[in-house]
């Protein structure tokens, strides 16, 4: 079996799933994506118990376990080491790269006062926390509390972005990352709020008020609710 210590072996989980090798997309079954998107969102050793047990729920234990030893047979037919695996457990091989292990680090980083950001203050960034986690797949309930978890996680990560950005003085970036917030959740008043901060600090009054306006617009048609008096206070009406 290759181990692809000299190429570069990227899982991809945002925007859908990807197992790559340099440049290469690597063919898996739907089982075994399902496998190695599991092991590498736990990012540590699970028990195979543990493992078989979440991704087949329903099925009788010797089932499940036949099901696990299936995947990770299909698995290795890639001829890569995508999974180390004893007896008792198993984890992604600590080779590959995954691109929500990135994308975690770098909105707790943003999240963090005391961290200084500049660095990853650029478009992969705002890219990465824009994209959601394995957006096709939504029939396991593992899959679910993954993709809330890492869905409230980049909000609030893209709001601290277009925060930085708009103090850097970087408006035009400020503006994209607030865009891509409201656009991953348009009823959530803060990620508008910072929309509207970074117009009015670029001094751009009239997108200002029309993003305020659509805000409005939008809780009032969604949930029959105004905007809070700290966003109204935002701007004279």
């Amino acid at each position: 079996m290759r181990t692809g210590e000299t190429q570069i072996v990227t899982l991809r989980l945002l925007k859908g799933f990807a197992l790559l090798v340099d440049d290469d997309r690597v063919a898996l079954s739907s089982s075994a994506q399902r496998l190695l998107a599991f092991l590498a969102l736990q990012d540590r050793p699970r028990t195979r118990t543990y493992v078989a047990r979440t991704l087949w729920p329903e099925a009788p234990t010797p089932r499940a376990n036949a099901n696990l030893r299936s995947s990770l047979w299909r698995a290795s037919r890639t001829g890569y080491r995508v999974i180390e695996a004893s007896v008792q457990e198993m984890a992604l091989a600590g080779n590959i790269t995954v691109d929500i292990h990135d994308a975690v680090a770098s909105a707790h980083r943003l999240l963090d006062r005391t961290c200084g950001c500049d660095d990853i203050l650029d478009r992969r960034t705002r890219d990465d926390l824009s994209a959601d986690l394995l957006p096709e797949w939504s029939d396991n309930e593992w899959v679910l509390l993954e993709q809330e978890q890492y869905h409230q996680l980049r909000l609030y990560a893209l709001e601290a972005m277009a925060k930085r950005l708009t103090t850097a003085g970087r408006h035009g970036e400020a503006v994209a990352a607030g865009l891509a917030a409201v656009r991953a959740e348009p009823l959530r008043e803060s990620a508008h709020r910072v929309l509207i901060d970074a117009h009015l600090a670029a001094g751009n009054r009239a997108s200002a008020q029309h993003q305020y306006d659509q805000c409005r617009r939008t809780l009032r048609e969604e949930l029959g609710l105004e905007p809070s008096d700290a966003l109204r206070g935002l701007l004279p009406h």
